[in-house]
């Protein structure tokens, strides 16, 4: 009789991948299916495969905006279908490069290229979404002390967050290049970023002109803005590149060259593990066994959530990471054939060994909701670093994978589901390895799920919802305005403004009663003190 430990080995060898040239291994035997349920998902695989090769030669991959999908050209543009999309993707990286070097030598100082003024000391992304997580991540895993130029952002349109980024930096902000992210220009929390740091700088004697360049699409409203105030450089995005798989373009390559990071390494790195991820077999495709994996665990509706649980610092922002790339691409109401059939993988993450004393009780002991997925480097230290014994023999890291090990034994032996990624160690090249395996397998998940990983209307519904609280603001105040000395409750403005939505109008009120600067007033009787609905709003005298 095969003992439960013997079958978990050979479970292991049957549902395991290693990449020698990454030192990357996905073994997901711990998921909970046996080889013989993957055997059904051959065919919706083969379909998967062939609609990912369609979309890699140029097939339209978003009909609602006649895009395709290039990501993948971004690491070989040789296989863009157009030779001129190819040699604008080798311009874009040589363009980035040179642009970093001549930063890091004093060439490109603050006001421009043969300037007198300062050299720059640090950078300052503004951007959001995608636009900002791939750099944040980059940054996160990468960086260093030793950086030439440290990598700082402003992704949201938070003015306290903003407040407090400015007065961190302090008189260094005079000495920051401004990097601008957005694609179409036009994105709200972007501009407003981009505007509050230009106010910031021009109150230190300076223009935002002197510090920024655009990455963004040629022709977009950015674009035209930083060509007639002559900013310091434009880089480009393309329409077929989206934000949450936009990292290996100039989105995520420019901020890595300028903060020092191995740019080349990054792009080998994605471009290995891309053709790695092309095999049209299960076992000796990365992603697609992860892709198969998360579809037998939610039973092919998403029913479980994916817990990430990197076990490395560096690695700390890559549940987030994941939980833009996932929940964006997999999270629709609509399948591919227009029919209501909702799906989604919610992401959540924690870093280990930190966060496990938080998450581990529920997840060994509490709701069977979920699956994990816990990623180990092997590498403790970097090269060269001494070893350090905090015990006769034993060193941090041996309690990190001890902690590691010891939890997925803890939930093994509750019949909890999980996964394990291994890495040899973390440099750019991994790095772009591990961010290329997790893009390939959100599309070919999706395909299993029949959903299209590459549009996002719920995003525009609530940008576009966004525009309307706007509208109905600017509405209160000018009703307000108008007769300013006269207080209203909600309801009596809503009625005043034809709309029967109560509630919206009271919550744009109180918002702008909290900031004096919109001149609108808050009155509340003391007896109503716990009822702040039935406040009355005026216009400041």
């Amino acid at each position: 009789m095969t003992s439960n430990a013997a079958l978990r080995w050979q479970r292991l060898q049957r549902l395991s991948y290693h990449h020698p040239g990454l030192g990357l291994t996905v073994d997901v035997s711990g998921m909970g299916s046996p080889p013989e349920e993957y055997a059904p998902l051959a065919a919706p695989l083969a379909r998967a495969f062939a609609h990912m090769a369609e979309l890699e030669r140029g097939a339209v991959a978003n009909p609602d905006e006649g895009r395709r999908v290039g990501h993948y050209w971004l690491r070989a543009p040789e296989l863009a279908p157009e030779p001129e999309l190819g040699a604008a993707v080798r311009q874009a990286v040589a363009d980035v490069k040179a642009f970093a070097r001549d930063v890091h030598a004093g060439a490109v100082r603050v006001g421009g290229r043969g300037e007198a003024g300062e050299p720059f000391e640090r950078v300052l992304v503004v951007g959001i979404g995608g636009s900002a997580l791939g750099g944040q991540l980059l940054a996160g895993a990468l960086g260093g002390a030793a950086d030439p130029l440290p990598l700082h952002f402003v992704d949201n349109t938070d003015p306290d967050g903003i407040d407090r980024l400015t007065a961190a930096l302090g008189d260094g902000l005079g000495r920051a290049l401004v990097v601008v992210i957005s694609k179409s220009g036009g994105t709200k929390e972007t501009r407003n970023g981009m505007l509050e740091i230009g106010a910031a700088l021009e109150a230190r004697g300076s223009s935002l002109a002197r510090h920024a360049v655009a990455v963004t699409q040629d022709g977009s409203e950015l674009d035209r803005l930083a060509r007639g105030a002559g900013w310091l450089a434009r880089f480009p995005m393309w329409d077929w590149v989206g934000g949450r798989t936009s990292v290996t373009s100039a989105v995520g390559l420019l901020p890595a060259a300028l903060a020092g990071f191995d740019v080349d390494g990054l792009l080998s790195g994605a471009r290995t593990m891309d053709e790695a991820t092309r095999a049209p077999a299960l076992a000796q495709n990365p992603a697609a066994l992860l892709a198969a994996a998360w579809y037998l665990a939610g039973e092919g509706k998403g029913r479980r959530d994916m817990v990430v649980l990197p076990y490395k610092d560096r690695l700390e922002l890559f549940g987030r990471y994941l939980q833009q790339l996932v929940m964006e691409s997999v999270g629709k109401e609509l399948d591919l054939d227009g029919r209501p059939a909702p799906q989604g993988l919610s992401v959540f993450g924690n870093k280990g060994s930190t966060d496990q004393h938080a998450y581990v009780q529920q997840l060994r002991d509490g709701l069977d909701n979920y699956f994990a997925t816990f990623i180990e480097v092997l590498e403790d230290r970097a090269a060269g670093r001494p070893r350090f014994d905090v015990e006769p023999g034993v060193t941090s890291g041996d309690y990190l994978s001890g902690f590691l090990h010891g939890t997925r034994q803890a939930l093994s032996e509750r019949g909890r589901r999980h996964m394990l990624l291994t890495l040899a160690a973390l440099d750019a090249a991994r790095l772009g390895a591990l961010v290329a395996l997790y893009e390939r397998a959100v599309g070919l998940y999706a395909s299993l799920v029949h959903v299209n990983a590459y549009h996002q209307p719920g995003v525009e519904a609530g940008k576009r919802a966004a525009g309307a609280i706007l509208g109905l603001q600017q509405k209160l105040r000018a009703a307000l305005a108008a007769d300013p000395g006269r207080p209203a409750t909600a309801e009596e403005l809503a009625a005043r403004l034809g709309t029967d939505d109560v509630e919206t109008v009271w919550r744009v009120l109180r918002h702008l009663a909290a900031d004096p600067g919109s001149r609108v007033v808050s009155e509340l009787s003391v007896a109503h003190a716990g009822e702040p609905w039935l406040a009355r709003y005026r216009a400041a005298g």
